[in-house]
C-alpha cells in the first residue's frame, strides 16, 4: 500500500477545461443516446476518418452538421508551428481553444515504409516534476480532454499523414503523465481503436509512465489496453527519489510489485526506459543493479537506454559515447534485451524530455477551478480556422 495521502500533486486531479462534450470523443452509442440524427456509426466514421473530410467541412448532411454544432464542441487543435528536424521528424506546436499550447512529434520511418509514429501529449505541463524533464519544470496546468487528445492524432493524420490508422504507431511520451489523466487518455484510446473510426490497434499504442503505480494498476484492468512503458532512470530509491519525486510515494519495490501483477497477454512485452545522466546513473554498478531489479523480466522485455537530451531547464549532461556503450554491453552480458535509443528531433528540441510550452492565460471557455471567459461558438471557430465542422 502507498503511504498516507499527503500534498502530492499527482494525488490531486489536475484542472480540466469545462464546456460542451467534444464531438471528437463521442462514440456511436454516445451520438445515439444524445439524439444525433442519422446513423450513429456513419456519423462517427465521418468524424474520425480524416480521409473523408472535405475542405469546406465534414462530409455529412446539413442537418447532422447543424446538430453537431449545436450540441458538441467541434474545435480541433491547430498547428501553429512546424519545426522540421534533419532526421526527418517534425516537432509541432499545437494551439488549443483556450489559448494553451502543447507539442507533438511526427516521426516517419525509413523511406518506402508507410508507417509513422506520433508522439502526443496528454496534459498541459506535468505534476510529477522529474528534474531532467523540461515539461516537469512547468508544473501542471490542466489535463487535455479526450477530444483534444483524439484531435492531436486527427490533425496529424490530416496534415502530415498517413491517413490510414493501420500505419500509425502512437506513443504517449509527449507533455504530461498519461496515467495522471487516465480517464481522458483511455477514452481517447477507445475512440481511436474503434473499428468504425480511425482503426488504430492497441498493440501499436504505448503509454509511458514515470511510475504512477495507482494508474498502472487501473490501466491493467482496462479494455482496450495499450502497451506499457515504464521510465526507471535510477537503480536505488535514494537516487530515483532525487530525480523523480513520484518514487517517494511508489518506490522501486512497489513499482516492481505492480508490474508483476500486470497479466501479460500472449506476445505482449513491457518496455523499460532508462535516461542516462552523466555521472548520476551511468556506472557499471548501476547496470548491475538494473539487471538485478529486472530479474526474470530481463529475458523477455526490452530496456531502452536514452542518453540525456540536454535542454536549458536542467543541468544534467549526456554521457560520453564510450560510457553509454559500456553500460549497454554490461546489461547485454547480464542477459538483458537492450537498445540504445537515439531520440529523434533533438536538433529542434523535440526529443524525449525536451518538450515544453509556456502556460497561456485561457482565452475560450473555463478551466474548472479557475477564472475564464465564456465559451465561444466552437463551430464558427472551426470554420474560421479551416477546420472541419
Amino acid at each position: 500500500m502507498p503511504p498516507p495521502t499527503s500534498d502530492r500533486p499527482w494525488d490531486r486531479s489536475a484542472p480540466e477545461r469545462e464546456g460542451p462534450p467534444s464531438a471528437w470523443a463521442l462514440l456511436p452509442e454516445d451520438l445515439a443516446a444524445r439524439g444525433c440524427p442519422g446513423r450513429p456509426e456513419h456519423v462517427f466514421l465521418r468524424l474520425q476518418r480524416t480521409r473523408t473530410w472535405r475542405e469546406e467541412g465534414l462530409f455529412l448532411s446539413r442537418e447532422i452538421r447543424a446538430w453537431l454544432a449545436a450540441h458538441a464542441d467541434l474545435a480541433l487543435p491547430e498547428i501553429l508551428e512546424r519545426h522540421p528536424s534533419a532526421d526527418g521528424s517534425t516537432k509541432l506546436v499545437l494551439g488549443l481553444a483556450d489559448g494553451h499550447r502543447v507539442e507533438a512529434v511526427h516521426m516517419p520511418r525509413s523511406e518506402g515504409d508507410p508507417r509513422v509514429t506520433y508522439c502526443v501529449s496528454s496534459q498541459v505541463g506535468c505534476a510529477l516534476g522529474c528534474t531532467f524533464c523540461a515539461t516537469g519544470a512547468m508544473g501542471i496546468v490542466r489535463n487535455l480532454t479526450a477530444g483534444e487528445i483524439v484531435g492531436e492524432v486527427l490533425v496529424l493524420m490530416r496534415q502530415l499523414g498517413p491517413q490510414l490508422g493501420e500505419n500509425v504507431n502512437l506513443v504517449f511520451m509527449g507533455m504530461g503523465e498519461p496515467l495522471h489523466n487516465l480517464a481522458h487518455v483511455h477514452r481517447a484510446i477507445t475512440v481511436l481503436c474503434h473499428p468504425e473510426g480511425s482503426g488504430l490497434s492497441p498493440w501499436r499504442i504505448t503509454v509511458s509512465t514515470a511510475g504512477l503505480v495507482s494508474g498502472i494498476e487501473k490501466l491493467a484492468r482496462m479494455t482496450p489496453r495499450p502497451q506499457l512503458a515504464v521510465s526507471l532512470n535510477a537503480t536505488t530509491d535514494e537516487a530515483r527519489s532525487a530525480t523523480m519525486p513520484v518514487n517517494r510515494a511508489w518506490n522501486l519495490a512497489r513499482l516492481r510489485q505492480a508490474l508483476d501483477a500486470w497479466e501479460l497477454k500472449r506476445h505482449e512485452r513491457l518496455l523499460f526506459e532508462y535516461v542516462l545522466l552523466a555521472g548520476v546513473n551511468d556506472s557499471l554498478e548501476d547496470a548491475d543493479r538494473l539487471a538485478a531489479w529486472l530479474g526474470d523480466l530481463r529475458h523477455r522485455h526490452n530496456v531502452n537506454l536514452i542518453p540525456m537530451n540536454e535542454h536549458p531547464r536542467a543541468g544534467f549532461r549526456e554521457p560520453a559515447e564510450a560510457r553509454v556503450q559500456a553500460f549497454a554491453a554490461r546489461l547485454h552480458q547480464l542477459g538483458c534485451f537492450v537498445t540504445v535509443r537515439r531520440s529523434r528531433g533533438r536538433d529542434v528540441q523535440g526529443a524525449c524530455g525536451q518538450l515544453v510550452r509556456p502556460a497561456a492565460a485561457p482565452v475560450f471557455g473555463k478551466v474548472r477551478g479557475s477564472a475564464g471567459r465564456g465559451p465561444a461558438d466552437p463551430a464558427a471557430a472551426a470554420a474560421a480556422a479551416g477546420r472541419p465542422g
